[in-house]
């Protein structure tokens, strides 16, 4: 039993070390927080994502329920901050996850998918939340356009 607490402890510290919380501040009186964090894409350097998500606060816990489980609402800004060199990513239509980060002890994560357009030379960003037993229409989209720029491709 202590073994597997252990390990859910692990798994939810290591996807939030990926995120580094910028800023929050109070939505209401009840301890909801609004909670800004920076994520650097794991193989583009030079591309941060800025995302907003809601934090429920311990009043909020106690009156609806649903202890360990926050809400999936969030909202993604994504820009280049530096010169941007590209690794190997994927280029197929369905991109590949650059962050994942849970929002309850196991069934729902909020989750950013990176997918390269290369006929519009765009990266395209998409938050959302994923969950194991239904899916969930909330999502945003934040896209970095490379046409122009000084890009640099580590892969070819």
């Amino acid at each position: 039993m202590i073994r597997a607490a252990s390990l859910v402890a692990l798994l939810l510290l290591s996807s939030a070390a990926a995120a580094e919380e910028v800023g929050s501040f109070a939505n209401d009186w009840t301890g909801n927080d609004i909670v800004v964090e920076a994520i650097q894409d794991p193989k583009v350097e030079g591309v941060t994502c800025h995302i907003t998500r809601f934090e429920r606060g311990l009043i909020d816990r106690v009156t609806k329920g649903n202890w360990f489980e926050d809400p999936s609402n969030a909202a993604i800004a994504c820009r280049q901050t530096g010169p941007i060199a590209i690794g190997d990513i994927e280029k197929d239509e369905e991109g590949e996850e650059v962050f994942s980060q849970r929002l309850s002890l196991v069934f729902k994560a909020l989750a950013v998918r990176r997918i390269y357009d290369a006929k519009n030379d765009t990266l395209v960003y998409v938050i959302y939340s994923r969950q194991v037993k239904e899916s969930s229409a909330k999502m945003g989209i934040s896209t970095v356009a490379l046409y122009g720029g000084d890009v640099t491709w580590k892969d070819r």
